[in-house]
């Protein structure tokens, strides 16, 4: 199946999947499309049971859609089975052989499809040099660490070259500090194969700091999909606003509309302007939406877009979180990044205002 540049590697199209029959009937995936594009890090983010891991599967082929198209550079896949498919899955759990040697492990897809044993040996040998495991290529897999299993499994599933390499959720078994190290890896692979990843996890930090895009998925749809800079600056739903990173939440009503942004008036008498996302008409009550690190504390509460109290000062090492109570009553967080230099100090109990940075505030689609 020859590759087209500039193409889609994978469009998904109408895709619906049904569990179960009758009243019992549960739909996973609800009318799924989405295009995902040649060499790209693409990542399936939502909570568990929003789909995510259903849509993987029928990509993989380990289950068919009720419904729709998924295509492959342009060729319907969906009634293949997963050995006809050019595409590799890294599972949660590696299903290494523990009897086998690291190499062996890397080279046995090949033998299952015939591959000339010279080829065989040096796939391999390019294979562990890819994961930089070549001093452990004789060790059984039983004898090496968890993180080492992991690499022994991406090069298994690299080496017979798929058109795509699906990922569901292959970091969790590990700790933090190695789990942070194989992020910046899988995205070094991804970039030195070629490959198209896509990528399933629950973790909205491993999204954000390896996709090229990202889909957020949630109750078997998929409600946004941008870059991770405009999924987090510029989330389209509350939901999105919510499920990734800290957000605070204000309840207004909006009073006037000029060219994409609007005056909302909040519950402290405040009047803030927010954006909101194309194709959306806000009106009555709404909620707005603001980043804590899209806001700053001021000493003099009246030249604060909005003020309140300072109710408690968290430390969190590379940055400073400020809980204020609102004069309205909602609560807000602001985030300032620490410096060897310091920063204004604010007690708990001053009287404080909070200055949004511009297009800080936006509203959402509840």
């Amino acid at each position: 199946m020859p590759e087209q540049p500039g193409k889609n590697a994978i469009e998904v199209r109408g895709v619906r999947k049904v569990f179960g029959t009758g009243e019992a009937q549960v739909a996973a995936l609800d009318t799924v499309s989405v295009a995902i594009r040649e060499n790209e890090f693409f990542t399936l983010l939502g909570p568990s049971g929003c789909g995510k891991t259903t849509l993987l599967r029928l990509i993989a082929g380990f289950d068919f859609p009720s419904e729709g198209e998924i295509l492959l550079y342009g060729e319907d896949i969906a009634p293949l089975p997963p050995f006809k498919r050019p595409v590799n899955t890294v599972f949660q759990s590696y299903a290494l052989f523990p009897h086998m040697t690291v190499a062996q492990n890397i080279g046995f897809g090949l033998e299952m499809l015939g591959k000339p044993k010279a080829e065989i040996q040096a796939r391999v040998a390019r294979m562990l040099k890819l994961v930089k495991m070549e001093a452990l290529a004789g060790r059984r897999t039983s004898q090496i660490s968890g993180g080492q299993q992991q690499r022994v499994a991406l090069a298994r599933a690299l080496a017979p070259q798929p058109k795509v390499l699906l990922l569901d959720e292959p970091l969790s078994a590990l700790d933090y500090k190695l789990r942070k190290e194989m992020q910046i890896e899988l995205k070094r692979l991804q970039h030195e194969t070629g490959i198209t990843f896509i990528f399933v996890t629950h973790d909205q930090e491993e999204a954000l700091t390896m996709s090229d895009r990202i889909a957020v998925m949630s109750s078997g749809k998929i409600l946004q999909v941008g870059a991770p800079r405009d999924i987090y600056d510029r989330p389209a739903e509350r939901f999105v606003a919510d499920f990734i990173g800290e957000t605070n939440f204000l309840k207004g009503t909006v009073v006037s509309k000029k060219s994409g942004v609007a005056s909302v008036k909040l519950a402290s008498d405040a009047t803030v302007a927010a954006g909101f996302p194309e194709g959306f008409d806000p009106s009555g009550a709404v909620t707005v939406v603001v980043r804590p690190e899209h806001a700053d504390l001021v000493a003099d509460a009246a030249k604060g877009t909005v003020a309140g109290i300072l109710a408690n000062v968290v430390y969190f090492g590379t940055d400073t979180h400020y809980h204020v109570k609102l004069d309205g009553g909602d609560n807000f967080i602001v985030r300032h990044q620490n410096s060897r230099s310091g920063a204004v100090a604010f007690a708990p109990g001053a009287k404080v205002g909070i200055v949004f940075e511009d297009d800080g505030a936006r509203i959402l689609r509840d």
